[in-house]
């Protein structure tokens, strides 16, 4: 690869392998497909690895409603190095090993400049299934039939464009495979921990749902120097696993007898939580984290995806009493200036990533990670494109 900002292939259409899902549900159909060139503000990205994350099993599976678009390309956790850019790109060069993610930072507007918010108001998340700017997708398969991207990432690919304001550029010196759990869910936990609920030392943590983002909240929490961080999941095997990150009570809700998730954790803080993160996306643990937290001043951070339209109930004489409830997309962070604190933070042995990868995979193999996650056997799946 070039190290100048041009390539050999730079405005051209490449013809790559890519992972497609056709049919709700039915395995990715591993084809052939042509990948136009950036257009302006944007980069085209050779993947060299990339992950599997539950929100592309929720998608995947999704046979109704507007974010159900197929055929489709999924895959939003990669990373990759930069084959070419489009006009008016300065911060990318070909060669840069980059990192593409599902939330834009253009560092330009009112909220990618404040220190309160992560949510870009010029690239506004709306869940389109093409590009950002003019709204065509760079995908087409043999037949010229459009493919449609996803979360404006679309890593399962061997090569993929997004644009710049869903790239930020790392630090080769991290491994790949480390530097592309930090494309979703572990910056989640991790930024909800730090930069949403910013635990203190000595806090009470209690975390519902042990999958990566919770614990990476745990890493988080670990590295805030929390006293006591109580994890909340049915699977007793997840306790073992959650030590490596913290953990130090594992709460269990069908070992609880007649009491309640939330009068079990009060009891084990003295009172409630000092911060609550719910990494599920049901209803009625939102409510119990809630429950769970102190009087007076307790957190409750929303991390989970509400996948199923259910309602959440508080009682409102709860927030007189100190309570407070917050919800959180990425973790608060923006990619283009925290992810690369959190490799440098790898990198100096102050985060843990190597115990996220559970399994590693070749592209060809990409439907056994599916088989994998939906087993409950996988944290996180790197898949490599060259193995």
């Amino acid at each position: 690869m070039e190290s100048n900002n041009k390539s050999e292939t730079a405005g051209k259409v490449l013809r790559c392998k890519a992972a497609i899902s056709r049919i709700p549900g039915e395995p990715l159909v591993i084809e052939d497909i042509e990948v136009d060139p950036p257009q302006a503000w944007e980069i085209r990205i050779k993947i060299i690895c990339t992950s599997l994350c539950h929100t592309d099993i929720t998608f995947w599976k999704m046979k109704a409603g507007p974010a159900a678009v197929f055929p489709r390309i999924f895959g939003h956790e990669a990373v990759g190095v930069v084959e070419s850019v489009g006009d008016h790109v300065e911060e990318f060069t070909v060669g840069d090993t980059v990192l593409p993610v599902f939330l834009p930072n253009c560092k330009e507007c009112s909220d990618c400049k404040s220190q309160k918010s992560n949510i870009c108001s010029i690239f506004e998340n709306n869940f389109s299934p093409e590009m950002p700017r003019d709204g065509t997708s760079r995908f087409k398969d043999m037949n010229g039939e459009i493919l449609h991207h996803f979360l404006w990432v679309s890593s399962f690919t061997e090569y993929t464009v997004v644009d710049v304001t869903h790239a930020v550029k790392i630090t080769p010196e991290i491994p790949v495979d480390k530097a592309c759990l930090l494309g979703c869910g572990v910056s989640t936990g991790i930024g909800a921990a730090w930069k949403v609920a910013e635990v203190e030392e000595g806090s009470m943590v209690a975390i519902f749902g042990l999958g990566p983002v919770g614990l990476a909240v745990a890493e988080g929490a670990r590295q805030r120097g929390a006293l006591k961080i109580i994890a909340v999941d049915l699977n007793p095997e997840k306790f073992d696993i959650g030590k490596k990150f913290g953990v130090t009570d594992f709460v269990n809700p069908e070992t609880c007898g007649e009491k309640s998730v939330s009068e079990v954790i009060k009891e084990l803080t003295n009172g409630g939580a000092d911060y609550c993160f719910e990494c599920i996306g049901l209803a009625s643990l939102m409510q119990e984290a809630f429950l769970s937290s102190r009087k007076g001043w307790g957190k409750t951070v929303i991390l989970g995806v509400e996948m199923h339209g259910a309602q959440v109930t508080l009682n409102p004489y709860e927030f007189l009493r100190g309570r407070s409830v917050i919800g959180s997309l990425f973790g608060g962070i923006k990619p283009k200036s925290d992810i690369p604190v959190f490799a440098k933070k790898y990198l100096d042995n102050e985060l843990r990533l190597d115990e996220f990868i559970s399994h590693e995979l070749s592209f060809q193999d990409i439907n056994k990670a599916f088989e994998l996650h939906q087993e409950g056997k996988s944290l996180r799946c790197i898949i490599w494109m060259d193995r």
